[in-house]
């Protein structure tokens, strides 16, 4: 299982246990949903975070693989040369 869904999968746990506590607790109904509309804002905010944080490790990565990739090619290209004009 991935570390994206993994996350995800617990800031869920996370929420529905909150909401649970919080519908659960006596406090009158609008307080409740403020509090309610708080934390899904909050969760919001983390779960956004999280998915910037997992996208900006994978561009990271692309980008590694891509300058890697574009060496091997101008290491090929220049041995391939060699092999046809004679120098190897």
């Amino acid at each position: 299982m991935s570390t994206g869904k993994v996350v995800l999968g617990l800031l869920a746990g996370i929420a529905a246990g909150a909401t649970l506590g919080i519908l659960f607790a006596p406090d009158k109904g609008t307080s409740t949903r403020k509090k309610i509309v708080k934390k899904g804002d909050d969760y919001v905010e983390e779960i956004e975070a999280k998915f910037n944080d997992l996208i900006s490790g994978i561009s990271q990565k692309y980008e590694t693989v891509k300058e890697k990739t574009l060496q091997i090619a101008e290491n090929g290209k220049a041995k391939l040369d060699e092999k046809l004009h004679g120098k190897g």
